[in-house]
């Protein structure tokens, strides 16, 4: 493991091969018999004596992430946090996984939420601490085990979290972290019979292999994919708010975001002015050691993530940079590109780094047209006062999850996930829990 700001080695964590997955999924198949039956006041309780446990130890992980991920601190005491914030809210979903009764003739008949049996996620390297629990939570708190593969640059925080797990009290097997390849470890929860479910997050064409492979076993999936996310600002917007929140809306986790509103339209009438406002927000936008309680974005978490990221700004129009620090480690300036059309490379496809990309727009039918010109779908951003153009094009534009004068994407009460290729099925809120189950019907006979 490398430490991204410094590029200096931090630890060697050994990858698992097939024998040792297929032995971790098989300690969860058998620990799914036991763990199904916790009456559910006490899965309940386990889950927040997790809770409390990540909690105890929050400096601790929040660390970790910044010297494995090189997230900021500010940012890595948020995701600590909201695991354990995670574990509190599922903590109270098995005393309320109800079923209905349904009135027939001739009897009772009643439904009843089951649990899958073994669940598979699969942890991407930007988001590595809440991506995990927004995976691992809900089904443990359905009543399924888990076994949980970390992205091969950044397993240091759930390796952690597999420990504090069994120091809260999970029986052995409930809860494995496995780390290791994907196309080991990741494609052996895709074909193991065993694995009912897989829940993963990272590129589409990844997502597109796992749906494609768990399709043989009719096995469950919820994908959350690629982003390119739009940030739409009308000219009746107040454009100084606009301006000033914009760069964390894309250079957050130096862009490392499927989230990152990194396609940025502006009402034409306004072009000029805003572009004008953003400038300095982007300017005074602090790259810095991540550990800093200043620092409002870290480094990239690779070498080849930066060659990625320069090489869609080679040939770009630059509008203007910010600055980050020199010398070892994987930094990028914030960087704000004009998009020449709709064909530009770095308007159409997903950076995944500290770019934003500009482009005007007409009017609110144009707009719409513009946003949604993309396969993805996941989140967004406008700014308006018009109330009846808030609501028009909210429920227009094409994705998951929309923020109207504000960047906010995801809370740990409320649905996420994504349309068209950026996903499938929801995460968080009340919709992500039945996922993690089959609803059987039982008719009871009351005639002779």
């Amino acid at each position: 493991m490398i430490n991204p700001a410094t590029g200096s080695v931090l630890t060697s964590v050994p990858g698992m091969g097939l024998e040792e997955t297929d032995a971790a999924i098989e300690r969860a198949h058998k620990a799914f018999e036991s763990w199904r039956t916790v009456a559910p006041g006490d899965r309940a309780r386990l889950l927040r004596r997790f809770a409390a446990v990540v909690d105890a130890h929050l400096d601790e992980l929040a660390d970790l992430e910044v010297r494995n991920s090189g997230h900021t601190i500010g940012n890595a005491k948020w995701e600590a946090g909201n695991v354990r914030d995670v574990l509190d809210y599922y903590a109270g979903a098995p005393e309320r996984l109800s079923g209905r009764q349904i009135p027939v003739a001739g009897g009772i008949d009643i439904t009843v939420h089951e649990p899958l049996g073994v669940v598979g996620v699969i942890v991407p390297w930007n988001f590595p601490m809440p991506i995990a629990g927004w995976g691992f939570v809900p089904a443990l708190a359905a009543g399924n085990t888990v076994v949980l593969k970390p992205a091969e640059l950044t397993p240091l925080t759930a390796l952690l979290l597999g420990e504090l797990a069994l120091e809260a009290g999970l029986p052995e097997g409930v809860f494995t972290v496995v780390p290791g390849k994907g196309s080991v470890v990741g494609q052996r929860f895709v074909t193991h019979p065993a694995v009912r479910k897989v829940c993963f997050t990272g590129s589409t064409d990844v997502g597109k292999a796992i749906m494609a492979g768990a399709a043989d076993q009719v096995k469950r999936v919820t994908l959350e994919l690629g982003g390119k996310s739009a940030n739409i600002v009308f000219a009746d917007a107040d454009l100084e708010k606009a301006a000033a929140s914009t760069p964390s809306s894309v250079f957050d986790n130096a862009g490392q975001d499927c989230c990152a509103r990194s396609r940025l339209l502006i009402q034409d009438s306004v072009y000029d002015e805003f572009l004008a406002l953003l400038e300095p927000a982007v300017r005074a936008f602090r790259v810095e050691d991540p550990s800093r309680p200043t620092a409002e974005m870290g480094p990239l978490i690779s070498a080849a993530q930066r060659r990625s990221v320069s090489a869609y700004v080679d040939d770009a129009d630059v509008a203007f940079r910010g600055t980050s620090p020199d010398g070892p480690g994987w930094w990028f300036s914030p960087t704000v590109l004009l998009a020449r059309s709709t064909d530009d490379r770095h308007w159409r496809e997903e950076v995944f780094g500290p770019v934003l990309s500009v482009l005007p727009f007409r009017d609110e039918q144009d707009a719409v047209r513009l946003a949604n010109d993309t396969e993805y779908g996941l989140s967004g951003s406008l700014w308006t006062r018009d109330v009846g153009r808030a609501l028009r094009v909210s429920r227009a534009v094409e994705t998951g999850a929309l923020s109207v004068n504000s960047h906010s994407s995801v809370r740990y009460w409320t649905p996420f996930g994504g349309m068209k290729q950026s996903g499938l099925g929801r995460e968080l809120g009340p919709d992500a829990l039945l996922s993690f189950t089959d609803v059987k019907n039982v008719f009871i006979a009351t005639e002779d």
